[in-house]
């Protein structure tokens, strides 16, 4: 069993202003991070290499998030309008009302976790039983926490709670430890703690026995050595599939550590470990700009990233990482700190069942 005991103390979250910056940096971070990974998802460090050297910039055309951006902007909009009092019913209404309802864009769900998540709920399975699919252990999950690390900046627990309720729609068992190990580090990020708090708040919130907790255990310990070690010490070899949330997000913690939270370093040390490039570069990026701030993000990468195009969900186009951000620093600023009752809706976001909420999303 985890033990929110062991989660290390963290600074008190500074002014509002020092929050806004840190949480923009996270999730234009992960933005960043998920648009320099994308074209090296599910590539080898080898074919990298032969086919871009090392990636040490965008090497896209038209570098996007893909839905590992969409999907967090899913999330964090709908956290920005519940808060503290976010439950299971809220996450699986907003699946049906903004996804599973409606006709899906190009990607057609994105991710195994997804698609296996949109077709149960459309053939009326509820949460939990929408998790029990054949990639429950998937990072989807995990792609769309660090929201709730900016929400509940300086609560790991808190945060990993909230994260557990937004995969119980989706995930179970590892997929869901991931998501929570990524909420609680971008948490104790928002707050200003160390690199090696941050990755022992991650620790602290899922079981120790676990695949995922092992796995961050072997990445940390590897991280000093750089990211051939880290690499060696997680990727389960012959394995197709790189998805897995345990090996994912050892990956990004690890890719984190190696650069001592430094936000180019991290992204680009994920990015070129190849695997799931877009995810494991998308959470490294989540961590290291909740870290070091929206500033430590290279001009020319955080211009690049515009609104949501709605590839994958076509009711999050238009929304910009960086609204969200902002969203989710009022929201948090706004709510008593020890809320646990459904708050009403935050200005600006449009209400499930309207004519707004139809054209914008959540």
């Amino acid at each position: 069993m985890a033990s929110t005991a062991c989660i290390p103390p963290v600074p008190a979250p500074q002014d509002a202003v020092g929050l806004r910056d840190r949480a923009r940096g996270a999730l234009l971070g992960l933005a960043v991070g998920d648009a320099l990974g994308a074209p090296a998802e599910n590539m080898k460090p080898s074919e990298i290499r032969a086919r871009w050297g090392r990636i040490t910039g965008y090497v896209a055309d038209r570098p996007a998030g893909t839905d590992d951006t969409e999907y967090a902007i899913f999330s964090g909009l709908l956290l920005a309008r519940q808060g503290a009092g976010l439950t299971q019913a809220h996450v699986e209404a907003a699946w049906h009302e903004w996804i599973a309802d409606r006709e899906e864009g190009p990607f057609r769900g994105a991710g195994f976790s997804e698609r296996g998540t949109l077709e149960n709920l459309r053939r009326g399975l509820a949460a939990p039983i929408s998790a029990q699919h054949r990639h429950a252990w998937s990072d989807g999950l995990a792609m769309r926490a660090a929201p709730h690390g900016v929400f509940a900046a300086g609560r790991p627990a808190e945060a990993a709670r909230l994260a557990a309720i937004d995969g119980s729609v989706s995930h179970e068992g590892e997929g869901i430890y991931g998501g929570q190990a990524v909420a609680a580090g971008v948490a104790a990020a928002m707050a200003g703690a160390s690199t090696v708090a941050v990755a022992a708040s991650a620790l602290a919130v899922v079981p120790d026995d676990s695949w995922t907790a092992r796995c961050l255990r072997r990445a940390l310990t590897a991280a000093h050595r750089g990211e051939r070690a880290v690499r060696s010490a997680v990727v389960i070899g012959g394995y197709p599939w790189t998805d897995l949330a345990p090996e994912a997000v050892a990956l990004a913690f690890g890719a984190y550590a190696a650069a001592d939270g430094d936000f180019t370093d991290s992204v680009l040390t994920a990015v070129n470990m190849g695997r799931d490039a877009d995810t494991t570069a998308a959470v490294a990026g989540a961590l290291a700009g909740a870290t070091r701030g929206v500033h430590a993000i290279p001009g020319d990468w955080a211009t690049a990233i515009a609104p949501a195009r709605g590839t994958c969900l076509p009711t999050m186009a238009g929304h910009h990482v960086l609204e969200v951000a902002d969203l989710l620093t009022r929201a948090a600023r706004e709510a008593p700190p020890d809320a646990r009752h459904v708050r009403a809706p935050v200005a600006g976001l449009p209400v499930p069942g309207t004519h707004a909420a139809a054209k914008a999303g959540p």
